[in-house]
């Protein structure tokens, strides 16, 4: 569907959900200064799970080619530790400035993940960390994953995922905001799309992958939901229906 002359809904909502996260990362930086260490040892513990996960199935080397698509303010890629490493993010520049303590330790471009400006088969490894449900099409940023991925490259994607009701919520959302209702719910706001299990499995199919590991946390995020003393409505309703659960994928190119 299209709303007018400026492209589609999606297209809308990816910006709009830009302009959030960048607002977002501007109070973080204001707030910065005294709390640097903690932050990055926060981005290290991070950045040491997810390559011993690699790990797990190859070993990787020190002149190895790492890209992270969404590297975002605080990506994985900045204390992976790859001496070829380059992040991606719509808004590397405001990055870069925001915070150069350590976005100045991986080489970063501005683009998105949908158009990635690199050859075929060019990385070992490719990073991508929740940010697709954040996207015009997570659809294409998958494929995209995986055209830069050399064969035997590991491949290293997580997203969100929710129960379906609030796919359906996320819809009628973005169905207001195109007809011009002022009225925006945050959640809803910061991402593109609600992905369900199911949707989130889908995003690799018919890509050249064989997958190592492919597991959620549903269980796990049901049973923290119900013990969590509720604030509002939206932790009832996290009670019965998930939300924020994490879709885990560990892949080799074939």
């Amino acid at each position: 569907m299209n709303t007018d002359g400026h492209g589609s809904v999606r297209q809308k909502l990816a910006r709009r959900a830009l302009e959030r996260q960048l607002e977002y990362q501007q109070k973080k930086a204001q707030h910065l200064p005294g709390h640097e260490e903690g932050v990055i040892a926060a981005m290290q513990r991070s950045s040491r799970r997810v390559r011993q996960t690699l790990e797990q199935f190859g070993s990787i080397a020190d002149d190895a080619r790492v890209i992270e698509v969404g590297s975002g303010a605080h990506g994985l890629i900045f204390e992976f530790g790859a001496q070829n490493s380059i992040g991606v993010d719509p808004l590397a520049v405001s990055y870069r400035h925001l915070f150069p303590r350590w976005q100045r330790s991986a080489t970063t471009v501005a683009a998105v993940g949908e158009q990635l400006p690199f050859r075929d088969q060019s990385f070992d490894i490719v990073l991508c960390d929740n940010v697709v449900d954040h996207a015009e099409s997570p659809q294409r940023i998958a494929a995209e994953l995986v055209r830069v991925l050399k064969p035997g490259g590991l491949l290293y994607f997580t997203v969100n995922i929710h129960h379906p009701v609030y796919a359906v919520a996320a819809g009628v959302h973005s169905g207001w905001r195109a007809l011009g209702v002022p009225f925006e719910v945050g959640p809803f706001a910061d991402h593109t799309t609600h992905l369900t299990r199911e949707t989130a499995g889908r995003l690799f199919a018919g890509l050249p992958l064989q997958i190592l590991r492919e597991k959620t946390n549903i269980d796990e995020t049901q049973a923290r939901a119900r013990k969590q003393p509720p604030r509002h409505l939206g932790d009832r309703l996290k009670r019965v229906f998930f939300k924020n659960a994490l879709y885990e994928l560990v892949a080799r190119r074939v």
